[in-house]
């Protein structure tokens, strides 16, 4: 059995975060044995640590703020010398090297860069300090890394920008998403709608995520005012929570959409949710791609309509989608027509959602196998 750091931000809502505590909670009921150590980049306490720890791994803050970057190298290398890891995964993409450097010449029997987005953020706000790093840290992590992952192959490739696909070294690891929330029983939409002060019969436009520029939730508030033109009564539903929060609200006012917008925050029944509306909506911006969107794939599994930009890879789309991918150039406009012409079709089916998640390497078992394998020692896992 490997001894594995992961070295993330923090236990929180971060994707990242939920998909690896996703991963441990599935291998706990497979009854596989797995030996993890989270080493959080952030100085304070994650609110899901105590979920960690009840399943098992250890969670360690790093006494030293990342920003901080040698004092926080020489407090990570002293952790992989007393932990006597067997495995260094690295999850924060270019700024991975830093984390490579830190563990040069230890014992380690295999180090792990996984991307999970093209952004290529390094953590400064200078664009003279990005143009120096950027470069020097994707070399770090050609160089240093035994293998390199990406939990898509656009973010993959963007890593590894024009060099070729290496077998070897070089993997796709997907995310693996869980159908339970999705195939569990009926939901009881008409509740849901009342707790969210949304008509029982008004159509709801969904979007999901953190409200941020990369997700560009601004633009889904113009695509409501001009769907609300051709089905009349629609409503935006926005779960999540970001500096763009604000300008939501904003936006909606402006355009006397006050009444038909509603800000719900973080939810922890954000499946309900989804299974209680009609369209889910991603305006991601064209550039940078965004890696892989775990929402776009739940949205499936509730039967949603999906409206994407050119920003959204295929990767989370499933066969049995129903689904319109537009550029941002085209405007509102174009964007609600395709929400019309998809409201005049017959929904999408959960049922076939699922099958398709069940074959695609997003299913729980074959991304949890996928994922344990990367931590193999020695041809084996140890």
């Amino acid at each position: 059995m490997a001894k594995v750091l992961h070295v993330v931000e923090v236990l929180d809502r971060g994707a990242v975060e939920s998909w690896l505590l996703r991963m441990l909670a599935h291998a706990r009921r497979r009854g596989d044995e797995i030996d993890w150590t989270f080493y959080c980049t952030f100085a304070g306490p994650g609110a899901r640590d105590c979920e960690a720890r009840a399943m098992g791994a250890r969670v360690i803050q790093s006494p030293v703020q990342i920003g901080d970057k040698l004092a926080f190298a020489r407090a990570l290398r002293a952790e992989l010398k007393r932990g006597r890891y067997d495995v260094l995964h690295c999850h924060h993409d270019l700024i991975s090297g830093v984390y490579l450097a830190a563990s040069a010449g230890l014992p380690i029997g295999a180090r792990l860069v996984h991307t999970h987005n093209a952004d290529e953020s390094v953590l400064t706000p200078s664009p003279l300090k990005q143009a120096v790093l950027r470069p020097a840290l994707r070399q770090a992590c050609l160089a240093l890394a035994d293998k390199l992952v990406g939990n898509s192959e656009h973010s993959l490739r963007t890593l590894l920008r024009r060099r070729r696909l290496d077998p070897a070294r070089h993997r796709v690891n997907y995310y693996g998403i869980d159908p339970g929330p999705f195939a569990a029983g009926t939901c009881d939409r008409a509740a849901l709608r009342r707790d969210l002060g949304v008509p029982a019969d008004a159509p709801i436009l969904l979007f999901a995520g953190r409200m941020t520029p990369e997700k560009n939730p601004v633009f889904a508030v113009d695509v409501l005012a001009a769907l609300r033109r051709r089905v009349p009564g629609t409503v935006a539903v926005f779960a999540g929570a970001g500096d763009l929060a604000a300008a939501v609200q904003a936006r909606a006012d402006d355009l006397g959409l006050t009444d038909a917008v509603r800000l719900i925050g973080w939810r922890d029944d954000v499946a309900a949710v989804m299974r209680a509306s009609d369209w889910f909506i991603l305006p991601h911006p064209h550039a940078p791609m965004e890696g892989f969107g775990i929402a776009v794939v739940e949205a499936q599994l509730a039967g949603l309509r999906l409206l994407l930009s050119l920003g959204v890879s295929d990767a989370p789309v499933l066969p049995a989608a129903a689904w319109r991918r537009l550029s941002l150039d085209a405007g509102a406009e174009a964007w609600a027509d395709a929400a019309a012409e998809l409201w005049r079709a017959p929904a999408p089916s959960r049922e076939a959602a699922l099958a398709a998640l069940r074959a695609s390497p997003m299913d729980m078992d074959r991304a949890l196998d996928d994922l344990l394998s990367l931590h193999a020692v020695g041809g084996r896992p140890r």
